[in-house]
Order: structure tokens, then sequence, then C-alpha cells
């Protein structure tokens, strides 16, 4: 039986497709019941799988729509200062999100494991937001209800505006910059921002029982190596089963000197590059 709750992943992306793109397409046609919008200025060509689709467009024109959906002049000088506009993607992106349950905030520099093991229907109809992360909003990755109010949550922290008008990114979507006063055991109420970010507001409304939130840490980060990508699943350490990858790091330490376009079924990652496992010769 297909899920009864429908995803649409919305991704702004400009400039060049990087080399792990082809990757990201393979996980996202392993995953044919997850839809997703790429919206680019890149006029490289790929085989997309019928899940994904791409609207070419430029990063002023999203300035435009972003400034006319939220209902003033949002500044975007720079296409990293997206990443302060994700948790309002599903108020600037309603055209794209009509009849879906569920918008996604994603990367492109992810491998996407067996999403829908991970998210249930029983989950998603029973939480309104669904993060891949214990402590904080993951920019990466986070899944969120098509309403009205969850599409207009951010507009709850006292700093939106000046988030969207300032020219530097600042970390709105997670918790400006403060992830490793979390790791080392201080509490949110501890931590002091700037600015009021995406994971106060997703917490407090919890708290408040205003919506049903859901935090675990599904994702693989880093370069732990020992990750084997097969059959649209990440398996780490021959153990654990995860969400997805987020190449964050790797892609830092890992630059293939060609572009691989016909992805296997099964491959590896450690923690220095993506390699492919090669059949055995058993002739004489």
């Amino acid at each position: 039986m297909p899920p009864s709750n429908t995803i649409l992943i919305l991704i702004p992306y400009f400039g060049d497709l990087p080399w792990y793109f082809p990757f990201f397409l393979h996980s996202c046609r392993n995953n044919p019941s997850v839809d997703l919008v790429l919206f680019t200025d890149s006029s490289e060509q790929h085989e997309l799988p019928p899940n994904v689709r791409i609207i070419h467009t430029t990063l002023e024109d999203i300035r435009g729509l972003a400034s006319k959906k939220i209902g003033y002049e949002v500044r975007i000088d720079s296409a990293y200062k997206l990443c302060d506009l994700k948790p309002a993607y599903g108020l600037i992106f309603e055209d794209y999100t009509k009849g879906y349950d569920f918008w996604a905030i994603s990367d492109i520099d992810i491998i996407y494991g067996d999403l829908r093991g991970f998210f249930t229907d029983e989950l998603m109809s029973t939480h309104d937001f669904i993060n891949v992360r214990h402590d904080y909003t993951t920019g990466c990755f986070m899944l969120i209800r098509n309403n009205t109010m969850m599409n207009n949550i951010f507009r709850q922290s006292r700093d939106h505006k000046k988030v969207f008008t300032t020219s530097s990114y600042l970390g709105f979507d997670e918790l400006n910059f403060r992830h490793c006063e979390l790791s080392e055991g201080r509490s949110l109420e501890e931590i002091d921002t700037d600015i009021e970010c995406f994971t106060h507001l997703i917490k407090n409304a919890a708290r408040q029982q205003e919506i049903a939130a859901w935090f675990d840490f599904i994702l693989l980060e880093g370069v732990p190596g020992k990750i084997k990508y097969t059959d649209g699943r990440l398996i780490y350490d021959n153990q654990l089963e995860a969400a997805l990858y987020h190449l964050y790091w790797l892609k830092k330490v890992y630059r293939p000197k060609r572009r691989i376009r016909n992805i296997p079924s099964t491959y590896h990652i450690s923690p220095k590059k993506i390699y492919f496992t090669r059949p055995k010769n058993n002739a004489p």
C-alpha cells in the first residue's frame, strides 16, 4: 500500500552542480514516493528520476518571490544566505506545495537512505515537525507539516525581520552557530544566542503543546567510514541503518577526478572517499 502522507522536498541551489550531485539523484530515484523540486540556474543536463523536477530560475527571482510572500523586502546577497530562509520555504514556495501533506528542507550534499522506512505514516500522522537530530533543528533536512501555522511559524521569532534583511548568514535555520554548547551538555535555555532561532521556535511550540515535534538522531554525519549504501538503504558498520548521510565533511576531503554518472546499487563510503566493490573475476 502506498504511503498516505505525501512529501515534497524543496531545494534552491545556485551555481555549478557539484561532483556528488549524481549520488544525490541516485538516492532520490530510490525514494520514488518522495517528490523533489530543485530551483537552480544550472543548465547542466542530468537524467532525472520521475520524482525529481527542476525549475530553472535565478537567485534574484527567488529573492523577489520571498519578498512578495513574506511581505517585506528580503535580502539575499549570496546563495548561502538562503539557509536563513529555509524555515520560510513552506510559505515562499506555497504554489508548489499545494496538495502535499509535508514539505521538507534539504541540501544536495545528501545521500538519502530509505526515507519511508523512517518517516512512516504513523509518525507523520501524529507530528507536525520531524527532525533528524535530537538536539537542534537540522538545516540539512527536516520535515514540516504543510499548513498555515507551520508555514508561518518562523514569524514567531522576534528576530525574523532582522534575519531576513541582513546580508550575512545568521544560522536562523539551526542555532546561530551555538551547536557545540548543546553537545557539551548545556541546555537550550542556558545558551545565549544573538537571535531567536528556528530551534527555539519549534522547541517552545512543542513545550507549549501548540505542535507535536519529533527529534531523534537518525542521520550520519562527519567522516565515520564503514558506511554502505545498498539498494536504497544506508547501513553503518553492518549494524545501524540511517535515514540519510550528510556529506558536509566528506566533500572537503574527497574530490574525485571525474564525475561518476552511473551509480551502482551498492557502494561504500570511507573517511576519505566513495568507492565501489568490483566483483571478483573467477575466470581461470
